[in-house]
């Protein structure tokens, strides 16, 4: 997919489920870096592994950590509510490699969870940092994100 395509179909319908403070530029940008660091967009389940959805979510990672975070296990239900999906950790990582924009909404409200919150649209390390920290990757490539996350922003900040 396309970062065009994807924004169409997961990330804009995502945030328009989400409170309106959730629905920033620069985390239109952290959501396609982090899709194209995880899955390039072509990969809704991982290879050779558990996590699901283009932004790669483990049940006991991501998806748990997204229903039982203060921040955001109210918005978690009512997504999932939304969208016809019982709020089970098994079923919501099932579903997250059939539905983009329960996945995306999830990889948004596992970035609110994060104090430090989002870098500027020019600091590629700060988003790199925020990703690490976030996302927990097992095996970072450090040498990829720079070029996924200046597409995002020319992406978010130029053509979008």
């Amino acid at each position: 997919m396309t970062l065009d395509e994807i924004s169409k179909t997961a990330i804009d319908p995502a945030l328009k489920l989400l409170p309106a403070a959730m629905d920033k530029p620069q985390a239109r940008v952290m959501l396609l870096a982090i899709g194209q660091q995880e899955s390039r967009f072509e990969h809704r389940e991982q290879i050779g592994g558990p996590a699901r959805g283009f932004w790669q979510f483990e049940s006991g990672g991501g998806v748990k950590g997204v229903m039982n975070h203060p921040l955001t296990s109210v918005m978690a239900k009512a997504i999932c509510a939304d969208c016809g999906v019982p709020f089970e950790r098994a079923l919501i990582h099932q579903t997250l490699a059939k539905n983009d924009e329960l996945a995306a909404a999830f990889a948004r409200l596992l970035l609110w969870t994060d104090p430090k919150g989002l870098p500027g649209k020019d600091d590629p390390q700060g988003s790199w940092d925020l990703y690490a920290r976030v996302w927990r990757p097992g095996k970072p490539h450090r040498e990829t994100w720079d070029a996924f996350y200046k597409a995002a922003v020319k992406y978010v900040y130029e053509e979008a």
